[in-house]
């Protein structure tokens, strides 16, 4: 088995998550405390208790997101149950995460750049007045096609047919309504406080660029792959030029994953919750084998 890790982006957390790691793993419980101590807050108690309005802001999210991904893996190291690992890929932020588990940074340095990444993004959601959809079933010439025409950008490519523009408010909005005119299958407003993956994120990544100036990268100890292009990526320096860019740019996740399998990954493990990223392969390709682990449990099943 060629192994390759998922890690999980903003929209899937949930209150609750990490609880019975905590409660059951003496190594996730290590990671939490750590956590706790890096950034000042009880980032443990919003993951397990909420309120849901506090865990999604984003600047509580992006860290919690991580935490629990990062958690889920030393449990695994802790019960014996990780073979070799070969590849290492994350959803956003959780590029960063994936960036960690193969040795980039320590995990207190991770958590403190997921953390401002995460402040930065919460300010320039403030800042602007964004938006993002779904569109689901069409080409992606198709989308590509709307967003000039409205003066959007396609954020995500995360499986075929499922594309998220970003951008502006009211042009969103606008680019939904005519694509629901032309006859798209599916053209759906999301629940969002800003266009990420947008020139909206442009001041993040202009003070996100400055801190990371400060931070020590090192070569990662297996493979890992960038959202900004779906290749892999080695160097130092073009994994932190790709950890700037990707703020502002397109999320290639399906090119990522394809990518990986293309470099010889046989089996995928997803660490993070709700199972998004296994149902996104699915729609990619259902002969791909994905395991998803959100909770102690899963690690048993």
């Amino acid at each position: 088995m060629a192994l390759a890790l998922l890690f999980a982006g903003q929209g899937a957390q949930k209150v609750g998550m990490g609880q019975s790691l905590f409660a059951s793993s003496a190594a996730a419980r290590a990671v939490y405390d750590e956590a706790n101590r890096v950034l000042g807050w009880d980032l443990a108690r919003v993951s397990f208790e909420g309120p849901d309005a506090d865990l999604t802001q984003t600047r509580v999210c992006q860290p919690a997101l991580f935490v629990h991904g990062l958690a889920l893996l030393a449990t695994l190291r802790e019960q014996q149950k990780l073979p070799e690992v070969n590849f290492a890929l994350g959803l956003s932020l959780g590029e960063i995460t994936a960036y960690t588990a193969a040795g980039v940074f320590d995990f207190a340095t991770g958590l403190r750049v997921v953390a401002k990444r995460g402040e930065l993004m919460q300010r320039a959601c403030e800042q602007t007045t964004g938006g993002m959809a779904a569109v689901v079933g069409e080409e992606r010439e198709k989308v590509a096609e709307l967003c000039r025409e409205f003066d959007v950008e396609a954020a995500n490519f995360n499986a075929p047919g499922q594309i998220i523009i970003s951008g502006e408010k009211t042009k969103v909005e606008a680019a939904v309504a005519a694509g629901k005119a032309r006859g798209m299958k599916r053209v759906l407003p999301l629940n969002v406080a800003g266009a990420y993956h947008s020139r909206l994120m442009e001041p993040a990544r202009a003070e996100f660029a400055k801190f990371l100036d400060t931070v020590p990268f090192s070569t990662p100890a297996f493979t890992v792959f960038t959202n900004t292009t779906g290749q892999s990526i080695r160097e130092p320096a073009a994994l932190k030029a790709a950890l700037v860019k990707q703020v502002v740019s397109s999320v290639l996740w399906e090119d990522c994953m394809r990518s990986a399998v293309a470099a010889g990954a046989t089996e995928f493990w997803e660490l993070g919750p709700g199972a998004v990223l296994a149902g996104m392969a699915r729609r990619t390709d259902k002969s791909w084998v994905v395991k998803s682990y959100a909770e102690f449990g899963d690690l048993n099943a």
